[in-house]
């Protein structure tokens, strides 16, 4: 099988790393618009070949979509447009907004070879430097509105993700975008805003760096993340997010009128009620 990846970053080069070495794709196809990243993606041999994008897609028995939401809304529609007359081959997306991607091909003639996924695994690294082996062993896929893609097609995907050692979940794209509002982006959202607030007093106290531990490390880890990814999907997931950031702030004014008021008690009982997410997060 041949597998064509549009996007050799953390995402695409790393399913093209285990597709390979796991043997369900015997040749993978990389497309790469940045030169940098297609020269560093081509050195580390993530992909057979570097092509083009019409040579991808026509090359291609599943094409796998692994660039920001925002490129992928215009791109996806251009890959079944090609897919027209060939009904064995399959594309996919790996986005972490489902709604829109899924209703600009709702009504394609060819809207049954195409499975929207969102492989829950990542780092806060970029490029085609940061793909690794095993990425996605033991974490979950989402596969949204599944019952619009054709029988045939979901069961390749669900083979390709088994391959990949992920567990698959199913559910509405809208109900996915909520779930990621609250379980990823609002975490970078809040890492991006912490980091700012940091980089404001570290101009006067240059020593907060210095004082640095691995709870402050590990909150501002995702703050690393590459912009060109994350504006598309916080745009494109506008209102949830809003919706969370406003939960997160009503929240935070609860932590600040405890300490301003200098309410113990009130602090203890905010604290334990985080504490319950112990029995979710082990």
């Amino acid at each position: 099988m041949t597998v064509g990846i549009i996007g050799l970053g953390l995402i695409g080069g790393s399913m093209a790393i285990d597709l390979k070495r796991r043997g369900f794709a015997s040749k993978v196809l990389g497309v790469e618009a940045d030169p940098v990243n297609a020269a560093a993606a081509q050195k580390m041999g993530l992909a057979n070949e570097l092509v083009s994008f019409e040579d991808c897609v026509s090359g291609s028995d599943i094409v796998i979509v692994a660039v920001p939401v925002g490129t992928a809304v215009t791109m996806l529609p251009k890959i079944l447009d090609a897919f027209e007359g060939a009904p064995d081959k399959i594309v996919i997306d790996t986005c972490s907004t489902k709604s829109n991607i899924v209703r600009c091909v709702h009504y394609h003639p060819c809207r049954g070879q195409y499975v929207a996924t969102h492989p829950m695994a990542g780092t806060e690294y970029s490029g085609p430097w940061a793909a690794m082996p095993g990425l996605f062993d033991g974490r979950a896929c989402i596969f949204a509105n599944s019952e619009e893609s054709s029988p045939k097609a979901l069961a390749r995907i669900e083979e390709l993700y088994n391959i990949l050692n992920m567990r698959p979940i199913y559910m509405n794209a809208d109900s996915h975008d909520v779930h990621t509002a609250y379980v990823s982006h609002i975490s970078h959202v809040t890492s991006f805003a912490l980091a700012l607030t940091v980089l404001d007093k570290e101009k006067d106290e240059k020593h907060i760096f210095d004082l640095a531990s691995g709870g402050f490390s590990s909150t501002v880890r995702l703050a690393k993340s590459n912009p060109d990814m994350w504006v598309p999907i916080l745009t494109q997931n506008r209102e949830n997010v809003l919706q969370v950031i406003d939960t997160y702030i009503d929240k935070m004014k609860a932590f600040r009128q405890a300490i301003d008021s200098f309410d113990e008690k009130g602090i203890e009982d905010l604290i334990l009620q985080a504490n319950r997410i112990k029995k979710i997060l082990r």
